[in-house]
């Protein structure tokens, strides 16, 4: 940590939502760390529900996961990914989990009888959960991402909470950020900034001037209108930052660096921009190995969400780590898990060099998954599941290969005479609940292809999952080529699963897409994509 106090930074959002504040937060905080400073990334979520658990995939996307177990919102993915520095529980706020922390509070009479109220109460919290990595005196900077739209109901606490804090910590030790869209009207052939205006007037009616406007827009904007806006949101020409479209999300530090947003923000804080140089080697070499690979190659992602690319949004972008480190562009065919049985598979998986089967909750398409999975096995096609992908892959090869006709999990099919997916004693906490969410740690067989991925022998994943690998059955299982190669060595609970008779067939019960970052890409990916790329090429293509 090079400073005495911690610096804030603000970003928030107007004109519509999904505009991408998440990329713009990990992009600045990379611009920073690239100057030295140690900076992390929080996102506060106006909706009500106290964490994205319950919430389906259509609905939000992929649920995160951090080390320590909580389950957060996709953007924590975005910010690890481009900082490589662990979130956690500090770093995810909801209304939801406000308003429970405050009602408890009431319900155990901290309150004194005092009536509870949005201000002082439930922006109290706010405050104080804004801070919360800040004490820790970890960090340089700290920035907080405000989800929503300024101007939504639901988001005004968390925007007074800013207004409040921004006084209280001193303009020269926080920084307001606003990203809002600029329209192209194709009729009138126009660009239009009326939207950005009226944005910032609604933050300017809640007592917060921006320091810095992202404008975000489908191609470059002209100079002319970047002062325009600069001139009617008061704010210096310099700190009009334009976002386009770009061909992959890793390039937008690039762009921001380009226009010279980390001195801005420097200025406005009070830091010194002359001694410290930008250091951005292997950010730019990692964007031209993803912009201009060599080689291409095809997977499959076989999935009961694949209309909606998000549900996937982890794996997807550790897809792309992957295939830069070997030197290729991987293209993922989404294959809906319902469409999958005997007869269809060769038609759905013609062509490509890898199957990767997705995690998941429920019975709907795993069936299919189940097909997929035997096709992948019998066709010696590189094979990669996680979850409840590593959980099909246990009940084909037990239906198929050793004969257990009705093998079947046991959060599927109670009834099953082979429960070889099961709740396992060893799993449980001391509460009693059966799940393992967060880091486990994994120990693997050295010999194993997953160890020649990591290069290490003792690893540490994240899980999210109750039922396991029903450990009754692993001598059958090993005897009948199906190897558990990772190994949990507290519990004995099975993580790695290899068959070895196949040129590259792994399972895991953990997530490794949630560890993947630019900086340190998931080894298991890389290597199932190497894999891939062996197998294309014994093709011919």
């Amino acid at each position: 940590m090079k400073l005495s106090k911690t610096k804030y930074i603000f970003v928030t959002g107007g004109v519509a939502s999904s505009l991408g504040k998440g990329i713009i937060s990990s992009s600045l905080a990379r611009l920073l760390q690239a100057r030295g400073y140690v900076t992390t990334i929080q996102k506060f979520d106006p909706y009500i529900n106290v964490d994205p658990s319950t919430l389906n995939p259509y609905e939000h996307g992929e649920c995160y996961v951090t080390d320590d177990g909580t389950e957060a919102d996709l953007d924590l993915g975005h910010y690890e990914r481009f900082t490589s520095i662990a979130t956690s529980n500090k770093n995810t706020v909801t209304t939801g989990k406000i308003y429970k922390t405050v009602i408890e509070k009431e319900r155990r009479g901290d309150y004194l009888g005092k009536t509870v109220q949005v201000i002082p109460h439930i922006t109290d919290e706010i405050k104080r959960r804004i801070q919360l990595n800040g004490q820790t005196k970890q960090f340089d900077i700290i920035i907080t991402e405000i989800g929503g739209t300024v101007g939504d109901i639901e988001s005004l606490p968390f925007i007074e909470s800013v207004r409040q804090l921004r006084n209280s910590l001193g303009y020269q030790n926080t920084a307001l950020v606003h990203l809002a869209w600029v329209p192209y009207l194709a009729a009138s052939g126009e660009v239009k900034t009326k939207p950005t205006q009226h944005s910032v007037k609604a933050l300017l009616e809640n007592g917060l001037q921006p320091d810095v406007l992202v404008l975000r827009a489908e191609n470059p904007l002209e100079t002319s209108i970047k002062r325009k806006i600069a001139l009617f949101c008061n704010v210096m020409p310099e700190a009009v930052i334009e976002s386009v479209d770009m061909p992959t999300i890793y390039e937008v530090p690039l762009r921001l660096f380009e226009q010279k947003m980390d001195i801005v923000v420097m200025q406005r804080l009070g830091l010194p921009t002359e001694d410290s140089e930008s250091d951005l080697t292997a950010w730019r070499a990692f964007v031209d190995k993803v912009k201009n690979p060599t080689k291409s190659v095809e997977v499959a992602l076989v999935g009961k969400y694949t209309e909606l690319p998000d549900a996937y949004k982890s794996i997807n972008e550790s897809f792309i780590h992957a295939g830069a480190m070997n030197d290729s562009k991987v293209k993922v065919r989404y294959v809906k898990a319902e469409k999958v049985n005997d007869q269809s598979a060769a038609e759905l998986f013609e062509g490509v060099s890898g199957i990767f089967v997705a995690p998941g909750t429920g019975s709907r398409g795993v069936d299919g998954k189940i097909a997929a999975v035997k096709y992948a096995r019998e066709n010696k096609i590189p094979f990669f599941g996680i979850g409840l992908g590593m959980h099909c892959a246990i009940v084909e090869f037990a239906r198929n290969v050793l004969g257990y006709t009705d093998a079947a999990s046991a959060e599927l099919d109670a009834t099953t005479t082979h429960p070889v997916v099961s709740l396992m004693e060893e799993s449980k906490a001391e509460k009693g609940d059966i799940r393992r969410i967060g880091g486990y740690v994994c120990t693997l067989d050295p010999a194993s292809k997953a160890a020649k991925a990591y290069g290490i022998t003792s690893v540490m994943e994240r899980h999210s999952n109750r039922y396991e690998f029903n450990t009754d059955y692993r001598e059958t299982f090993e005897q009948a080529g199906m190897k558990c190669v990772g190994i949990n060595p507290e519990t004995s609970l099975v993580e790695v699963m290899e068959l070895e008779s196949h040129p590259w067939f792994i399972a895991t019960q953990y997530h490794p897409e949630y560890k993947s970052t630019v900086e340190h890409p998931a080894p298991l990916f890389v290597s199932f994509i190497g894999a891939a790329l062996e197998y294309n090429n014994k093709k011919g293509n």
